[in-house]
């Protein structure tokens, strides 16, 4: 298989992959991780929508009071997909069940029979270029002329996963209904909200057994959760092309995807939980070397899809190019870091790139390429600064 002619990297995967699903088969909150999941939530602002070909796409950061047009519907869309991606099923009916720099998805029902969400989504201006790929139902989107990895879409005004969706009525808001059908017209509005207590950072140490840590501000610090088998190589992540590298490309209740490719290029990683890692659509999860799993600090506890504060609620795409000119800005981006074998410190994450072509091979070096790497640490926006980000 390529990339594992290399013995010791052959013989981590062996060890490491029997621990993949070292929880029960159901999924939740673990003891450790239930205040993150029981948060109170602080509005940082809401996003409106009007599904009409030149609705305007619009932020208020005063409950509503005032809108700034951030970009214009091109295309709307009157349908939903039935069999949304396959972690859509973990997130609330009514909620952004994905953000990301290339897609927004957002759930409207969920189908019992093939038990998978039922989606629309919103797409970036590059939706239907070639290099463009995001999981996105082509006829269930709702296109806008927004760039990819800015705005809505990772520039300062995303959402976050697990973010209520509700629909303007003359008298008021109204939560989305289950069943929910985008009709022309239709007003759409998003509550982004975050949990009041908020970390300032996640530390993941990227070897068999590793502990994953939360860190608030205040210095209180915990033990959340196990690294059950690290990373070691990089893939050709398709939304990566839109994400400088150190950035969060993309939050599910079953992923995250981090870049380590410049804008124009492709390069990555991803982190799951145990049990999607064991799903059998994810097979390439347990073959291969591009995947972080993880999974609570004790076996018997339940699984993490859909749970806090990895897979909800707390992580967001949120970044500009000039972030690392300016102190002011830079407290304000979600960074990745790493610590690398027989260095000191934390690093930028280093530049690893995926040949662009999908038919081609990737390398027997990508398989390896984030080998000495010892530690991750999503570093995560301070929210007292001033808006817009």
């Amino acid at each position: 298989m390529p990339g594992l002619a290399y013995n010791a990297t052959f013989w981590l995967l062996v060890v490491s992959s029997t621990a993949v699903g070292a929880t029960t088969l159901e999924r939740g909150p673990s003891p450790e991780v239930e205040a993150e999941n029981q948060p109170e939530f602080v509005e940082l602002y809401r996003l409106r929508l009007v599904n009409v070909r030149g609705g305007e796409i619009a932020v208020s950061t005063n409950g509503g009071g005032d809108w700034q047009v951030l970009g214009r519907v091109l295309v709307p869309t009157e349908r939903v997909d039935r069999r949304g991606f396959t972690a859509s099923k973990w997130a609330p009916i009514g909620t952004v069940c994905a953000t990301a720099v290339n897609a927004l998805h957002l759930k409207a029902d969920h189908n019992e029979r093939d038990d998978r969400g039922v989606v629309f989504s919103l797409v970036p201006q590059e939706a239907g270029r070639p290099d463009y790929r995001s999981g996105a139902n082509p006829t269930a989107s709702i296109y806008t002329d927004i760039p990819a990895g800015t705005g809505i879409f990772g520039g300062g005004w995303a959402p976050f996963v697990g973010n209520p969706i509700f629909l303007e009525r003359e008298e008021g808001l109204e939560a989305l209904p289950r069943g929910y059908v985008p009709r022309r017209g239709d007003a759409l509005v998003i509550l982004v909200q975050r949990p009041a207590k908020y970390p300032c950072e996640i530390v993941f140490e990227n070897r068999f057994g590793g502990l994953i840590t939360l860190r608030y501000s205040d210095l209180q610090q915990k033990v959340i959760g196990q690294v059950l088998r690290p990373v070691l190589g990089i893939g050709r992540f398709a939304g990566t092309r839109f994400a400088a590298k150190g950035r969060l490309r993309a939050n599910h209740p079953g992923v995250i995807d981090i870049s380590t490719s410049p804008v124009g290029q492709v390069g990555g990683f991803q982190i799951v939980p145990a049990n999607h890692a064991m799903s059998p659509e994810t097979w390439y999860v347990r073959q291969y070397t591009q995947w972080l799993v993880v999974g609570p600090l004790n076996a018997l506890d339940p699984s993490w899809e859909g749970v806090a504060p990895l897979f909800s609620y707390f992580l967001q795409p949120r970044y500009a190019p000039d972030d690392l000119r300016s102190l002011g800005r830079l407290v304000r981006r979600v960074q990745v870091q790493v610590k690398l074998r027989g260095q000191e410190g934390w690093q930028l994450m280093p530049q690893r790139v995926a040949p662009a072509d999908p038919n081609a091979p990737l390398p027997e070096e990508a398989y390896t390429a984030l080998k000495e790497v010892t530690h991750i640490r999503i570093l995560l926006p301070l929210f007292d600064s001033e808006y817009p980000p």
